[in-house]
Protein backbone atom coordinates (compact mmCIF):
# COMPACT_ATOMS: atom_id res chain seq x y z
CA UNK A 1 0.00 0.00 0.00
CA UNK A 2 1.43 3.70 -1.36
CA UNK A 3 1.70 6.47 1.21
CA UNK A 4 2.66 10.03 1.71
CA UNK A 5 6.25 10.37 1.95
CA UNK A 6 6.83 13.74 3.66
CA UNK A 7 10.51 14.74 4.13
CA UNK A 8 11.10 18.32 4.99
CA UNK A 9 8.87 20.78 6.81
CA UNK A 10 6.21 22.15 4.97
CA UNK A 11 6.88 24.29 2.59
CA UNK A 12 10.46 22.92 2.03
CA UNK A 13 13.25 25.09 1.50
CA UNK A 14 12.80 25.23 -2.15
CA UNK A 15 8.71 25.48 -2.04
CA UNK A 16 9.55 28.30 0.52
CA UNK A 17 12.40 30.05 -1.88
CA UNK A 18 9.62 29.27 -5.30
CA UNK A 19 6.39 30.94 -3.01
CA UNK A 20 8.50 34.06 -2.16
CA UNK A 21 9.26 34.59 -5.82
CA UNK A 22 5.36 33.42 -6.49
CA UNK A 23 4.21 36.46 -4.18
CA UNK A 24 6.94 38.93 -5.90
CA UNK A 25 5.21 38.32 -9.61
CA UNK A 26 1.76 36.41 -9.44
CA UNK A 27 -1.39 38.18 -8.67
CA UNK A 28 -2.40 38.46 -5.28
CA UNK A 29 -6.43 37.25 -6.31
CA UNK A 30 -5.57 33.86 -6.23
CA UNK A 31 -6.45 31.63 -2.94
CA UNK A 32 -4.03 29.03 -2.01
CA UNK A 33 -5.20 26.45 0.67
CA UNK A 34 -1.19 25.23 2.00
CA UNK A 35 1.90 26.25 0.85
CA UNK A 36 1.75 23.42 -1.91
CA UNK A 37 4.47 23.81 -4.82
CA UNK A 38 4.09 20.76 -7.53
CA UNK A 39 6.73 19.93 -9.75
CA UNK A 40 4.84 16.90 -10.96
CA UNK A 41 2.27 13.97 -10.85
CA UNK A 42 1.00 10.35 -11.80
CA UNK A 43 -2.18 8.98 -11.21
CA UNK A 44 -3.06 9.99 -7.69
CA UNK A 45 -0.03 11.06 -6.52
CA UNK A 46 1.94 14.62 -6.80
CA UNK A 47 5.41 15.47 -5.63
CA UNK A 48 6.40 18.73 -4.60
CA UNK A 49 9.89 20.86 -5.47
CA UNK A 50 11.61 19.29 -2.62
CA UNK A 51 10.84 15.44 -3.46
CA UNK A 52 7.56 15.48 -0.89
CA UNK A 53 5.02 12.90 -1.89
CA UNK A 54 0.86 13.80 -1.69
CA UNK A 55 -1.83 11.54 -1.83
CA UNK A 56 -4.11 13.72 -3.94
CA UNK A 57 -7.82 13.83 -3.21
CA UNK A 58 -8.40 16.78 -5.30
CA UNK A 59 -7.47 15.94 -9.09
CA UNK A 60 -7.04 19.81 -9.60
CA UNK A 61 -10.77 20.52 -8.48
CA UNK A 62 -12.07 17.80 -10.42
CA UNK A 63 -10.39 18.48 -13.74
CA UNK A 64 -7.84 15.62 -13.31
CA UNK A 65 -10.62 12.82 -14.49
CA UNK A 66 -8.63 10.51 -15.18
CA UNK A 67 -5.33 10.80 -13.06
CA UNK A 68 -2.59 13.05 -13.30
CA UNK A 69 -0.72 12.29 -16.66
CA UNK A 70 -2.33 9.20 -17.71
CA UNK A 71 -0.41 7.60 -20.66
CA UNK A 72 -3.01 7.30 -22.96
CA UNK A 73 -3.58 10.76 -22.38
CA UNK A 74 -0.44 11.84 -22.66
CA UNK A 75 0.18 9.55 -25.99
CA UNK A 76 -2.81 11.48 -27.27
CA UNK A 77 -1.42 15.38 -26.85
CA UNK A 78 1.84 14.42 -27.88
CA UNK A 79 0.55 12.78 -31.17
CA UNK A 80 -1.72 15.66 -31.99
CA UNK A 81 0.93 18.08 -31.22
CA UNK A 82 3.39 17.07 -33.62
CA UNK A 83 0.53 17.49 -36.37
CA UNK A 84 -1.18 20.80 -35.54
CA UNK A 85 -1.45 22.77 -32.32
CA UNK A 86 -3.61 25.44 -33.71
CA UNK A 87 -5.84 26.57 -36.42
CA UNK A 88 -8.61 28.58 -34.63
CA UNK A 89 -12.03 26.58 -35.03
CA UNK A 90 -13.49 30.06 -35.37
CA UNK A 91 -12.67 30.32 -39.09
CA UNK A 92 -11.54 26.83 -40.17
CA UNK A 93 -12.69 23.26 -39.88
CA UNK A 94 -10.48 20.88 -38.31
CA UNK A 95 -10.65 17.26 -37.68
CA UNK A 96 -10.18 16.81 -33.73
CA UNK A 97 -12.79 19.65 -32.78
CA UNK A 98 -15.71 17.98 -35.42
CA UNK A 99 -15.06 14.59 -33.92
CA UNK A 100 -15.18 15.70 -30.26
CA UNK A 101 -18.22 17.49 -31.40
CA UNK A 102 -20.14 14.27 -32.54
CA UNK A 103 -19.55 12.68 -29.67
CA UNK A 104 -20.21 14.78 -27.12
CA UNK A 105 -23.93 15.90 -28.83
CA UNK A 106 -24.30 12.00 -28.92
CA UNK A 107 -23.71 11.57 -25.29
CA UNK A 108 -26.18 13.81 -23.85
CA UNK A 109 -29.12 12.60 -22.14
CA UNK A 110 -31.58 11.78 -24.32
CA UNK A 111 -32.48 11.37 -28.00
CA UNK A 112 -32.28 14.99 -28.82
CA UNK A 113 -30.00 16.39 -31.76
CA UNK A 114 -27.71 18.52 -29.89
CA UNK A 115 -24.67 20.96 -31.76
CA UNK A 116 -21.54 21.92 -29.34
CA UNK A 117 -20.06 25.29 -29.07
CA UNK A 118 -16.31 25.32 -27.65
CA UNK A 119 -14.36 27.42 -25.38
CA UNK A 120 -11.43 27.08 -22.51
CA UNK A 121 -12.58 26.74 -19.77
CA UNK A 122 -16.64 26.20 -17.30
CA UNK A 123 -16.65 30.07 -17.44
CA UNK A 124 -16.29 30.73 -20.99
CA UNK A 125 -18.79 27.72 -21.61
CA UNK A 126 -21.79 29.23 -18.99
CA UNK A 127 -20.85 32.61 -20.72
CA UNK A 128 -21.89 30.68 -23.85
CA UNK A 129 -24.92 29.20 -22.59
CA UNK A 130 -26.41 32.56 -21.14
CA UNK A 131 -26.32 34.67 -24.54
CA UNK A 132 -27.58 31.50 -26.34
CA UNK A 133 -31.07 31.68 -24.17
CA UNK A 134 -30.79 35.22 -24.51
CA UNK A 135 -30.33 35.02 -28.53
CA UNK A 136 -32.54 32.26 -28.62
CA UNK A 137 -35.66 33.57 -26.38
CA UNK A 138 -35.37 37.43 -26.91
CA UNK A 139 -35.92 37.21 -23.03
CA UNK A 140 -33.86 39.46 -20.70
CA UNK A 141 -34.61 38.05 -17.01
CA UNK A 142 -32.75 34.58 -15.90
CA UNK A 143 -32.81 32.56 -12.77
CA UNK A 144 -30.34 31.02 -10.82
CA UNK A 145 -29.81 29.92 -7.14
CA UNK A 146 -27.77 30.92 -3.98
CA UNK A 147 -25.42 29.18 -3.34
CA UNK A 148 -24.03 28.49 -6.71
CA UNK A 149 -20.72 29.20 -8.68
CA UNK A 150 -20.74 29.16 -12.56
CA UNK A 151 -17.76 31.23 -12.92
CA UNK A 152 -16.12 34.41 -12.34
CA UNK A 153 -16.01 36.11 -15.99
CA UNK A 154 -18.61 39.35 -15.89
CA UNK A 155 -21.54 36.99 -17.22
CA UNK A 156 -21.28 33.93 -15.10
CA UNK A 157 -20.43 35.95 -11.95
CA UNK A 158 -23.43 37.44 -12.25
CA UNK A 159 -25.17 34.13 -12.38
CA UNK A 160 -22.46 33.27 -9.19
CA UNK A 161 -23.77 33.57 -5.75
CA UNK A 162 -21.58 31.63 -3.99
CA UNK A 163 -19.10 34.01 -1.69
CA UNK A 164 -19.15 37.68 -1.65
CA UNK A 165 -15.90 38.67 -2.21
CA UNK A 166 -16.49 36.92 -5.68
CA UNK A 167 -18.50 39.92 -6.52
CA UNK A 168 -16.77 42.80 -4.40
CA UNK A 169 -16.29 46.08 -6.19
CA UNK A 170 -17.52 44.27 -9.51
CA UNK A 171 -21.05 45.99 -9.65
CA UNK A 172 -22.68 46.59 -11.88
CA UNK A 173 -23.27 43.01 -12.71
CA UNK A 174 -25.54 41.90 -15.33
CA UNK A 175 -29.02 42.93 -14.51
CA UNK A 176 -32.38 40.83 -14.30
CA UNK A 177 -30.96 37.65 -12.60
CA UNK A 178 -33.06 36.38 -9.72
CA UNK A 179 -31.32 34.19 -7.31
CA UNK A 180 -33.39 31.28 -5.51
CA UNK A 181 -32.62 29.24 -2.63
CA UNK A 182 -31.24 25.79 -3.40
CA UNK A 183 -32.99 22.62 -1.80
CA UNK A 184 -30.03 22.02 0.67
CA UNK A 185 -32.31 19.58 2.97
CA UNK A 186 -29.49 19.61 5.35
CA UNK A 187 -29.96 23.49 5.90
CA UNK A 188 -33.67 24.02 4.72
CA UNK A 189 -33.94 27.81 3.98
CA UNK A 190 -37.67 26.99 4.51
CA UNK A 191 -37.27 25.58 7.67
CA UNK A 192 -38.91 22.14 6.52
CA UNK A 193 -37.95 18.11 5.98
CA UNK A 194 -38.56 16.51 3.13
CA UNK A 195 -40.19 14.23 1.43
CA UNK A 196 -42.68 15.99 4.43
CA UNK A 197 -41.99 19.82 2.43
CA UNK A 198 -43.54 18.26 -1.13
CA UNK A 199 -40.24 19.80 -2.47
CA UNK A 200 -41.13 23.32 -1.56
CA UNK A 201 -38.25 25.01 -3.17
CA UNK A 202 -40.03 24.62 -6.78
CA UNK A 203 -43.10 25.30 -5.48
CA UNK A 204 -41.96 28.80 -3.90
CA UNK A 205 -41.40 29.44 -7.51
CA UNK A 206 -44.68 29.83 -8.84
CA UNK A 207 -46.03 30.92 -5.95
CA UNK A 208 -45.31 33.81 -4.74
CA UNK A 209 -42.13 34.15 -6.89
CA UNK A 210 -43.79 34.38 -10.61
CA UNK A 211 -46.99 35.85 -9.28
CA UNK A 212 -45.33 38.83 -7.16
CA UNK A 213 -42.52 39.70 -8.97
CA UNK A 214 -41.04 37.77 -11.98
CA UNK A 215 -42.86 37.20 -14.86
CA UNK A 216 -42.11 34.35 -16.04
CA UNK A 217 -42.95 34.95 -19.56
CA UNK A 218 -39.89 37.18 -19.73
CA UNK A 219 -37.29 34.61 -18.01
CA UNK A 220 -34.70 33.08 -20.50
CA UNK A 221 -33.24 30.17 -18.80
CA UNK A 222 -32.58 28.48 -15.35
CA UNK A 223 -29.15 27.99 -14.44
CA UNK A 224 -28.54 25.04 -11.91
CA UNK A 225 -25.98 22.64 -11.04
CA UNK A 226 -27.50 19.06 -10.83
CA UNK A 227 -24.85 19.19 -7.40
CA UNK A 228 -24.25 21.89 -6.05
CA UNK A 229 -19.86 21.90 -6.18
CA UNK A 230 -18.54 25.16 -4.81
CA UNK A 231 -21.93 25.37 -2.32
CA UNK A 232 -21.17 22.40 -0.44
CA UNK A 233 -21.65 19.60 -2.84
CA UNK A 234 -25.38 19.32 -1.81
CA UNK A 235 -27.44 17.05 -3.14
CA UNK A 236 -30.82 18.17 -4.03
CA UNK A 237 -33.62 15.25 -3.36
CA UNK A 238 -34.15 12.71 -5.88
CA UNK A 239 -37.04 14.57 -7.19
CA UNK A 240 -36.21 18.16 -7.29
CA UNK A 241 -34.96 18.01 -10.88
CA UNK A 242 -37.60 16.64 -12.10
CA UNK A 243 -40.25 18.73 -10.85
CA UNK A 244 -38.11 21.75 -11.53
CA UNK A 245 -37.78 20.81 -15.39
CA UNK A 246 -41.74 20.58 -15.51
CA UNK A 247 -42.27 23.53 -13.71
CA UNK A 248 -39.84 25.46 -16.48
CA UNK A 249 -41.54 23.79 -19.35
CA UNK A 250 -45.18 25.21 -18.45
CA UNK A 251 -43.30 28.24 -19.16
CA UNK A 252 -41.01 27.85 -21.92
CA UNK A 253 -37.78 28.15 -20.31
CA UNK A 254 -34.70 27.30 -20.98
CA UNK A 255 -33.13 24.68 -18.40
CA UNK A 256 -29.48 24.88 -18.51
CA UNK A 257 -27.41 22.37 -16.46
CA UNK A 258 -23.88 23.69 -15.35
CA UNK A 259 -22.33 20.13 -15.65
CA UNK A 260 -18.65 21.79 -15.31
CA UNK A 261 -18.06 19.96 -12.18
CA UNK A 262 -19.78 17.27 -11.89
CA UNK A 263 -20.11 16.15 -15.65
CA UNK A 264 -17.76 13.82 -17.63
CA UNK A 265 -18.35 10.72 -15.28
CA UNK A 266 -17.64 11.93 -11.89
CA UNK A 267 -20.54 10.65 -10.50
CA UNK A 268 -20.73 7.37 -11.73
CA UNK A 269 -22.40 8.29 -14.77
CA UNK A 270 -20.99 11.08 -17.84
CA UNK A 271 -23.73 13.57 -16.89
CA UNK A 272 -24.94 14.09 -13.21
CA UNK A 273 -27.96 14.69 -14.53
CA UNK A 274 -28.83 11.01 -15.71
CA UNK A 275 -29.12 10.47 -11.67
CA UNK A 276 -32.46 12.82 -11.90
CA UNK A 277 -34.05 11.82 -15.58
CA UNK A 278 -34.37 15.17 -17.00
CA UNK A 279 -32.80 16.12 -20.19
CA UNK A 280 -32.01 19.38 -20.11
CA UNK A 281 -31.90 22.37 -22.83
CA UNK A 282 -28.73 23.17 -22.21
CA UNK A 283 -25.41 21.52 -20.99
CA UNK A 284 -22.39 23.51 -19.73
CA UNK A 285 -19.05 21.30 -19.26
CA UNK A 286 -15.38 21.58 -18.66
CA UNK A 287 -12.80 20.63 -15.94
CA UNK A 288 -12.80 16.88 -16.34
CA UNK A 289 -13.90 16.92 -19.95
CA UNK A 290 -9.86 16.68 -21.14
CA UNK A 291 -7.83 15.43 -18.39
CA UNK A 292 -6.35 18.73 -17.40
CA UNK A 293 -6.27 20.71 -20.67
CA UNK A 294 -7.89 23.49 -20.95
CA UNK A 295 -11.47 22.96 -22.65
CA UNK A 296 -15.07 23.93 -21.97
CA UNK A 297 -18.24 23.08 -24.15
CA UNK A 298 -21.81 24.23 -24.44
CA UNK A 299 -23.90 21.72 -25.61
CA UNK A 300 -27.52 22.40 -26.60
CA UNK A 301 -30.30 21.41 -28.61
CA UNK A 302 -30.02 22.05 -32.33
CA UNK A 303 -33.23 23.62 -32.17
CA UNK A 304 -31.79 26.27 -29.56
CA UNK A 305 -28.49 26.55 -31.04
CA UNK A 306 -29.69 28.38 -34.34
CA UNK A 307 -27.90 31.63 -33.76
CA UNK A 308 -26.10 32.96 -36.97
CA UNK A 309 -22.24 33.14 -37.73
CA UNK A 310 -20.48 35.68 -36.12
CA UNK A 311 -23.09 36.05 -32.90
CA UNK A 312 -20.36 33.91 -30.73
CA UNK A 313 -16.85 32.55 -31.09
CA UNK A 314 -13.76 31.64 -29.61
CA UNK A 315 -10.40 31.92 -30.99
CA UNK A 316 -8.78 29.07 -28.92
CA UNK A 317 -11.96 27.04 -28.09
CA UNK A 318 -11.72 23.62 -28.87
CA UNK A 319 -8.16 23.48 -29.62
CA UNK A 320 -7.48 20.17 -31.48
CA UNK A 321 -4.87 19.27 -28.49
CA UNK A 322 -7.39 19.65 -25.94
CA UNK A 323 -9.96 18.33 -28.13
CA UNK A 324 -7.69 14.95 -28.53
CA UNK A 325 -7.29 14.83 -24.91
CA UNK A 326 -10.85 14.84 -24.40
CA UNK A 327 -11.28 12.29 -26.80
CA UNK A 328 -8.79 10.03 -24.90
CA UNK A 329 -10.31 11.07 -21.72
CA UNK A 330 -13.68 10.07 -23.10
CA UNK A 331 -12.69 6.50 -23.91
CA UNK A 332 -11.29 5.90 -20.75
CA UNK A 333 -14.29 6.84 -18.66
CA UNK A 334 -16.27 4.58 -20.81
CA UNK A 335 -13.68 1.53 -20.60
CA UNK A 336 -14.25 1.72 -16.67
CA UNK A 337 -13.31 5.03 -15.20
CA UNK A 338 -17.18 5.49 -14.81
CA UNK A 339 -17.99 2.36 -13.15
CA UNK A 340 -15.19 2.60 -10.89
CA UNK A 341 -16.10 6.28 -9.70
CA UNK A 342 -19.32 4.65 -8.58
CA UNK A 343 -17.90 1.80 -6.48
CA UNK A 344 -14.94 3.86 -4.79
CA UNK A 345 -17.62 6.66 -4.19
CA UNK A 346 -19.42 4.34 -2.23
CA UNK A 347 -16.75 2.72 -0.38
CA UNK A 348 -15.81 6.35 0.30
CA UNK A 349 -19.33 7.18 1.58
CA UNK A 350 -19.01 4.22 3.70
CA UNK A 351 -15.90 5.13 4.78
CA UNK A 352 -16.71 8.43 6.01
CA UNK A 353 -20.39 7.39 7.52
CA UNK A 354 -18.17 4.92 9.84
CA UNK A 355 -16.15 8.10 10.89
CA UNK A 356 -18.68 10.18 11.60
CA UNK A 357 -20.03 7.44 13.90
CA UNK A 358 -16.71 7.96 16.01
CA UNK A 359 -16.38 12.00 15.42
CA UNK A 360 -19.64 14.46 16.65
CA UNK A 361 -18.02 16.94 14.23
CA UNK A 362 -18.79 15.27 11.30
CA UNK A 363 -22.51 16.78 10.99
CA UNK A 364 -23.99 15.39 7.09
CA UNK A 365 -22.08 13.38 4.88
CA UNK A 366 -23.37 13.41 1.11
CA UNK A 367 -22.57 12.48 -2.59
CA UNK A 368 -22.84 10.54 -5.45
CA UNK A 369 -19.69 8.64 -6.96
CA UNK A 370 -16.77 10.95 -6.81
CA UNK A 371 -18.55 14.14 -5.63
CA UNK A 372 -18.29 13.81 -2.00
CA UNK A 373 -18.92 16.30 1.13
CA UNK A 374 -18.78 16.10 4.95
CA UNK A 375 -19.66 18.79 6.81
CA UNK A 376 -18.24 20.31 9.66
CA UNK A 377 -20.21 21.20 13.06
CA UNK A 378 -20.12 22.24 16.43
CA UNK A 379 -22.73 20.23 17.64
CA UNK A 380 -24.87 18.41 15.72
CA UNK A 381 -28.53 19.74 17.13
CA UNK A 382 -27.80 23.61 16.64
CA UNK A 383 -25.58 22.32 13.27
CA UNK A 384 -23.64 25.20 14.33
CA UNK A 385 -20.52 25.58 11.19
CA UNK A 386 -17.16 24.90 12.26
CA UNK A 387 -15.27 26.41 9.50
CA UNK A 388 -12.14 26.84 11.68
CA UNK A 389 -12.20 22.95 12.23
CA UNK A 390 -12.68 22.44 8.56
CA UNK A 391 -9.67 25.01 7.73
CA UNK A 392 -7.76 23.26 10.75
CA UNK A 393 -8.38 20.08 9.80
CA UNK A 394 -7.20 20.70 6.11
CA UNK A 395 -4.14 22.08 7.07
CA UNK A 396 -3.21 18.85 9.15
CA UNK A 397 -3.78 16.55 6.15
CA UNK A 398 -1.53 18.13 4.59
CA UNK A 399 1.12 18.09 7.11
CA UNK A 400 0.31 14.12 7.08
CA UNK A 401 0.66 13.64 2.62
CA UNK A 402 -2.81 14.02 2.18
CA UNK A 403 -4.58 16.48 -0.53
CA UNK A 404 -8.32 17.83 0.22
CA UNK A 405 -10.04 20.78 -0.52
CA UNK A 406 -12.84 22.99 0.82
CA UNK A 407 -16.90 23.92 -0.52
CA UNK A 408 -19.60 25.47 0.83
CA UNK A 409 -18.77 27.54 4.17
CA UNK A 410 -17.70 24.49 6.61
CA UNK A 411 -17.45 21.62 4.31
CA UNK A 412 -14.53 19.35 3.17
CA UNK A 413 -14.57 18.02 -0.68
CA UNK A 414 -13.64 14.96 -2.24
CA UNK A 415 -13.32 14.58 -6.04
CA UNK A 416 -10.04 12.40 -6.46
CA UNK A 417 -9.28 11.05 -10.07
CA UNK A 418 -11.79 8.65 -11.46
CA UNK A 419 -8.87 6.36 -11.15
CA UNK A 420 -8.63 6.23 -7.65
CA UNK A 421 -7.80 2.87 -6.02
CA UNK A 422 -9.26 1.10 -3.01
CA UNK A 423 -5.95 0.93 -1.17
CA UNK A 424 -6.11 5.15 -1.87
CA UNK A 425 -8.97 5.88 -0.10
CA UNK A 426 -8.58 3.54 2.42
CA UNK A 427 -5.08 5.88 3.28
CA UNK A 428 -7.10 8.84 2.55
CA UNK A 429 -9.41 7.58 5.26
CA UNK A 430 -6.97 6.89 7.82
CA UNK A 431 -4.99 10.23 7.15
CA UNK A 432 -8.33 12.37 7.34
CA UNK A 433 -9.18 10.41 10.65
CA UNK A 434 -5.93 11.39 12.32
CA UNK A 435 -6.48 15.15 11.50
CA UNK A 436 -10.47 15.34 12.87
CA UNK A 437 -8.83 13.45 15.79
CA UNK A 438 -6.01 15.73 16.26
CA UNK A 439 -8.33 19.22 15.60
CA UNK A 440 -12.02 17.90 17.32
CA UNK A 441 -11.00 14.58 18.78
Amino acid sequence: MRLPIIKTLLPGPEAARLIETDHAYVSPSYTRIYPLVVERGEGLWVHDADGNQFLDLTAGIAVCATGHCHPRVVQAIVAQSQKLLHMSGTDFYYTAQIELAEKLAKLAPGARQRKVFFGNSGAEAVEAAFKLARWHSRRELNLAFFGAFHGRTMGALSLTASKAIQKKYYNPLVPGITHIPYPYCYRCPYGMCHPECGIACVNWLEDPLFRTSVPPEEVAAIFVEPIQGEGGYIVPPPEFHQQLSKLMKKYDILYVADEVQSGMGRTGRMFAMEHFGVEPDIIALAKGIASGMPLGAMVAGADIMTWEAGSHASTFGGNPIACKAAMATIELLEEGLMANAAARGGQLLVGLRDLQKHFECLGDVRGIGLMVAVELVRDRHTKERAADWRNQILQKAFSRGLLLLPCGENAIRFCPALSVSRDEIEVGLAILAEAIGEVAG
